[in-house]
């Protein structure tokens, strides 16, 4: 159980006893080069306020940007090696099995437990290094045309990216530039079987990514701990009716998994073939397609904008089943549409798809407190549902079509769609009290909702104004 972190987890008596100090938020700023946090202890970061908080959503934000150009090349890659290396589409499918199944051991073990043992910062250090290694690796594959070594280069990428609405905009804004530079950069008036381009190309990300990993190491960057979100899930239990439960009875998380495996397998399943059903559907050449698919990603970036300025305006557990909705209408409109009607259909899907992953994983998280961490970590590995969906639909175009191949996406997205008709019936009255929940945010003396210091001077003013002495303890959340 050490390598899943149970033993990592503060019991809630822990957090709430009386002989354990509470930081304030201010606190948090000042210990952000720590090496290293107790997972069990306050650190005062759960009510940071929005400007404390404006420089590590900025890094993470960068993060987003190179998981979605790693992402965006990925399926440029799997129409290249059909053709360069003389492989099927079910074969091809194996760069999203090894990139993707990294993922079901990395979260829940290592990843994981560097989180919880050592903090944030170094989990991302660590990350960015096996990333910039799996990087380095595609020189040799390239030039002894290994598909295998890509497969493993792409497993070794996947094994670093431990990873919500506006900084997962711009992963969308990099799987848009990826593959953009892939067409008109990268492989521009290269012939179909020349892969010295992709060398080039790692050895630049490379680079990147290792200089990435040493501003990390000396940004300033708060550490929250399962303590912290227990807490908070604490200070809001008079909105959301917060109980602590073991994990075993989370049942929103493991549905959340379930919906999660299954549509991101759906959702990499149609990327991985996006430029292949463009070239059957409207007779393009895989140029015209891949500057069809970087359309369609610039579709999905709008769309996740477009649905963080929603959530300004509604509650995410509708613009998840919004979205949902769309992508099951489009996806299921893709099989019988031909020409570019088809691909303006499945381009519709991505869309749709935008706002998903995010939406699922915040959502299934929100409301775990102490099991935070972990329980993230479960959300993570199910991103592994991209290894094996997108493989048969592979085998399905192989043997039928690439129209007739999306019946596997849709099959996925189907089980996801369910996700969230369950939030919205059974976890309403729990999610909207979250959601209404102040704590970070600032009143109207500017002191900090949440922070155990500013709630000492709040109670203080307030005792002031109503001619009261203030009290010496017992602050109430």
């Amino acid at each position: 159980m050490v390598l899943f972190g149970k033993r990592e987890e503060p019991k809630l008596s822990e957090v709430l006893g009386q002989d354990m100090r509470r930081p304030s938020n201010v606190e948090a700023i000042n210990n952000q080069h720590r090496k290293s946090v107790s997972n069990r202890g306050l650190t005062g970061a759960s009510a940071l306020t929005v400007r404390q908080s404006i420089l590590p959503i900025t890094l993470v934000t960068l993060l987003f940007f190179l998981w979605g150009f790693a992402y965006g090349l990925l399926d440029v890659l799997n129409a290249k090696f059909q053709n360069s290396l003389g492989i099927t589409a079910a074969k091809a499918g194996g760069l999203q099995g090894a990139y993707f199944g990294a993922y079901l051991i990395g979260p829940p073990t290592w990843a994981g437990w560097v989180v919880r043992k050592f903090g944030y910062r170094w989990a991302f250090i660590t990350g960015l290094i096996i990333y910039g290694i799996g990087a380095l690796m595609f020189w040799p594959s390239a030039v002894y045309r290994s598909f295998a070594g890509f497969c493993g280069s792409l497993f070794i990428v996947g094994l670093s990216e431990f990873r919500l609405e506006l900084s997962q905009s711009f992963q969308a804004v990099g799987s848009v530039v990826a593959p953009l530079l892939a067409s008109r950069v990268f492989f521009k008036d290269t012939h179909d079987t020349d892969l010295s381009n992709v060398q080039w190309t790692y050895l630049g990300i490379a680079a990147f990514v290792f200089l990435l990993a040493v501003v990390f190491y000396f940004a300033p960057l708060p550490e929250v701990t399962d303590a912290d979100m227990a807490l908070q899930a604490e200070q809001s239990s008079g909105l959301t009716g917060y109980v602590d439960k073991p994990l075993k009875k989370q049942y929103k998380l493991f549905f959340g998994v379930a919906a999660q495996f299954c549509y991101v397998g759906g959702q990499v399943a149609v990327a991985s073939q996006f430029i292949k059903y463009s070239v059957e559907s409207a007779r393009l050449s895989d140029a015209a397609a891949s500057d069809r698919y970087a359309l369609a990603q610039g579709l999905f970036a709008i769309g996740r904008f477009a649905a963080a300025g929603l959530m300004m305006l509604m509650k995410p557990r509708w613009v998840l089943l919004v979205f949902m909705t769309g992508v099951m209408i489009f996806i299921a409109a893709s099989m019988g549409v031909d020409g570019e009607g088809g691909v303006a259909m499945l381009s519709l899907v991505l869309f749709f798809e935008s706002c998903v992953f995010p939406t699922i994983f915040t959502l299934s998280i929100r409301g775990l407190g102490r099991h935070t961490k972990r329980g993230s970590s479960w959300i993570v590995a199910s991103v592994s549902g991209g290894a094996l969906f997108p493989a048969l639909t592979g085998l399905a175009a192989d043997h039928m079509s690439y129209h007739k191949a999306m019946c596997v996406p849709l099959i996925g997205f189907f089980v996801a769609f369910a996700f969230p008709i369950y939030l919205n019936t059974v976890c309403a009255a729990e999610l909207d009290g979250f959601r209404e929940s102040k704590i970070g945010y600032t009143d109207e003396n500017g002191l900090a909702i949440g922070d155990i210091k500013q709630e000492e001077r709040r109670a203080s003013v307030m005792h002031e104004e109503k001619g009261v002495m203030p009290i010496e303890k017992g602050v109430s959340y």
